[in-house]
C-alpha cells in the first residue's frame, strides 16, 4: 500500500482514519490491540480519542526497549540480536505477541527510527516496519521510508498503521 509521504497527516486525518477503523471493527465485532515502539502509544491515543472505542479496542502496549519488547510481546532475544529492533523479524514477533497477550482478534505493531538520531546507512532515520495480523492468520509486514522530522515520521507511521488496519478489516 504505497503512501504519499509528501503529505503529513494532520490530527483530523488521523482521527478520521481511526474512526473508520473503529466502525469496521465494531461492525465485525472485533477487538484491536496495538504494539508500539517508535510511536510511543500514539496509535492507541488516536484510537481512544474516538468515543465508544472501548467496544473495539482491547489494549495498547508500548515497548520501547529490547527488554520491554521481550517481556511484553515475547520478542526473542536472538531476533533482536540478529536483526535489531527495527526489522521485519522483530515487527512480526511484536504483532504476534500483541495477539498472544491480549483478547484482541486483530493487531498492529510498529517499530522504527523516528530521529533525529539513531539512523544508520542500512536503516536511515525514517525507516519504519509495520506489521498487521488477524488472530489465526498469518502476519504481514511492510517497510516504509518516511521523510521529515521526528513528528512527521511518527504521524506518517500512525496513518500507515491505521490504513493497514482498514485493509485488513475490510478483508474480513
Amino acid at each position: 500500500m504505497p503512501m504519499d509521504t509528501t503529505a503529513i497527516p494532520d490530527d483530523d486525518t488521523l482521527h478520521a482514519l481511526a474512526a473508520e477503523v473503529g466502525g469496521l471493527l465494531q461492525a465485525r465485532n472485533q477487538m484491536l490491540a496495538t504494539a508500539e515502539s517508535c510511536t510511543g502509544g500514539w496509535i492507541a491515543k488516536t484510537i481512544t480519542d474516538i468515543p465508544g472505542s472501548s467496544t473495539w479496542f482491547d489494549c495498547g502496549m508500548t515497548a520501547y526497549s529490547y527488554e520491554a519488547k521481550q517481556a511484553l510481546l515475547g520478542v526473542r532475544p536472538e531476533t533482536l540480536t540478529e536483526h535489531g529492533a527495527v526489522s521485519r523479524e522483530t515487527v512480526l514477533e511484536m504483532v504476534s505477541g500483541a495477539l498472544v497477550n491480549s483478547g484482541a482478534s486483530i493487531a498492529v505493531a510498529v517499530t522504527g527510527i523516528a530521529g533525529p538520531g539513531g539512523g544508520t546507512p542500512d536503516k536511515p532515520v525514517g525507516t519504519v516496519w509495520i506489521g498487521w495480523k488477524r488472530r489465526g492468520g498469518y502476519p504481514r509486514a511492510e517497510v516504509f521510508h518516511f521523510e521529515g522530522d521526528r513528528e512527521a515520521v511518527r504521524r506518517q507511521t500512525v496513518a500507515a498503521a491505521l490504513r493497514g488496519l482498514l485493509a485488513l478489516a475490510k478483508g474480513a
